[in-house]
């Protein structure tokens, strides 16, 4: 089982949120075991929580030559409605460069590891700070917003465009910026963001990466058994409080997320991909462009998110225009990748429309160019010579 702060993912329980009496301020969850409990026996729950934006840069800004330290203040034993009869707590650092911790004996550190424990007969609802103030550069990016816009083609091909802003949300850079500096010395810039690196799926091909400026050329495309890896490189590093804005569009076959039987329709794709490693996305909006006389739209989507007004979106040859499904969700991470999926009605004679009116229109043009050519529209005569 896996969760953030207002979603979760259950493999084979099934979960419910509840309330606890006095604790209303705080969200719980109750799990429904697939079968009772037998006398002596130790069922095992594996809970998976994860907390965005729990990392503090402290101190808040930093020079171009200094390592970013941040701050973690969380509770260091499981808060739980129930007696625990022994806990440990085990904490993972990605560094061995540790400023001060929280010190509850018995503990031991070693390396990047700090273990906690075990505690003895810990009471419902107990809490305890912890805090860790320790190194940190590892790449502080936030997505603040991405919308992301799925467009069907019954013709073979689904256009995938992505809006994507992100912001360096570390510590913000103090003084001047050198790029003399940051060119020279590899260790210039530690808590900076060269580039990070995006997976699209396997199928993925007519890949762009363009911003406001035009195409951004530095970037680098591997095609892999499984994916196919972008190695972003923005125009410009990001240090703590820099942001960028960018536009990542593909093309992948409808044949692997379109389904039919007969006039119905079943689309399966991703509310959201991959952005980079252990991504936090304040907002995401996904919109879903259908063809034109698509009807009875049904959308089955993995968790709850919040539906947009349903609107038309006009292309070439379209009369009555594309409907367009949208949605969006706040507060997203790796554990929302996960696939939606959208039914709707498609008559197989309207994709007859679009050719018929492009042979309708070139009929028209040809039938106005013969008559222009062939009759004479002139209210003049010309006057010929009078031959004696």
């Amino acid at each position: 089982m896996a969760c953030t702060s207002d979603y979760c993912v259950v493999k084979y329980l099934r979960l419910v949120e509840t309330t606890v009496k006095g604790y209303d301020y705080v969200r719980f969850w109750r799990v429904e075991l697939k079968d009772a409990i037998n006398s002596g026996a130790t069922p095992l729950v594996t809970v998976e929580t994860v907390f965005t934006k729990a990392l503090l840069p402290y101190p808040i800004a930093i020079t171009q030559q200094e390592d970013q330290l941040v701050k973690y203040i969380g509770n260091l034993y499981t808060y739980s409605p129930y007696y625990i009869t022994s806990m440990k707590t085990s904490v993972l650092l990605n560094t061995k460069s540790v400023e001060t911790f929280t010190k509850v004996k018995p503990f031991s550190q070693q390396d990047g590891m700090i273990q906690y424990g075990p505690y003895p007969n810990l009471k419902p609802f107990s809490e305890k700070e912890l805090l860790i103030h320790y190194k940190n550069n590892a790449p502080f990016l936030t997505v603040t917003r991405v919308e992301r816009l799925i467009e069907v083609s019954h013709w073979g091909n689904i256009a995938v465009e992505e809006v994507i802003e992100i912001e360096h949300t570390g510590a913000k850079l103090k003084g001047p910026f050198s790029r003399y500096d940051y060119q020279q010395d590899h260790h210039s810039g530690p808590a900076s963001v060269r580039s990070y690196k995006t997976l699209l799926p396997a199928s993925a091909s007519d890949v762009y990466y363009r911003d406001t400026n035009g195409n951004i050329s530095t970037s680098n495309m591997k095609v892999k058994k499984d994916s196919v890896e972008l190695d972003l490189r923005p125009r410009y590093p990001l240090f703590g409080g820099w942001r960028t804005h960018y536009t990542l569009g593909y093309n992948v076959p409808s044949y692997e997320y379109l389904y039919q039987s007969g006039n119905d329709y079943l689309l399966k794709m991703r509310i959201i991909d991959h952005i980079f490693d252990d991504m936090q996305v304040d907002e995401v909006v996904t919109k879903i462009i259908l063809p034109e006389g698509s009807t009875s739209v049904k959308v089955n989507l993995p968790y709850s998110v919040t539906r947009l007004p349903d609107s038309l979106h006009f292309a070439y040859l379209d009369t009555k225009g594309r409907p367009v499904i949208s949605f969006s969700k706040k507060n997203v991470v790796e554990n929302h990748i996960q696939d939606f999926q959208l039914r709707y009605t498609f008559p197989r004679l309207l994709m007859l429309q679009e050719p018929l009116l492009v042979v309708g229109f070139l009929y028209a043009l040809f039938l106005c160019v013969i008559i222009y050519v062939r009759l004479d529209f002139s209210i003049h005569k010309s006057e010929h010579p009078h031959k004696e």
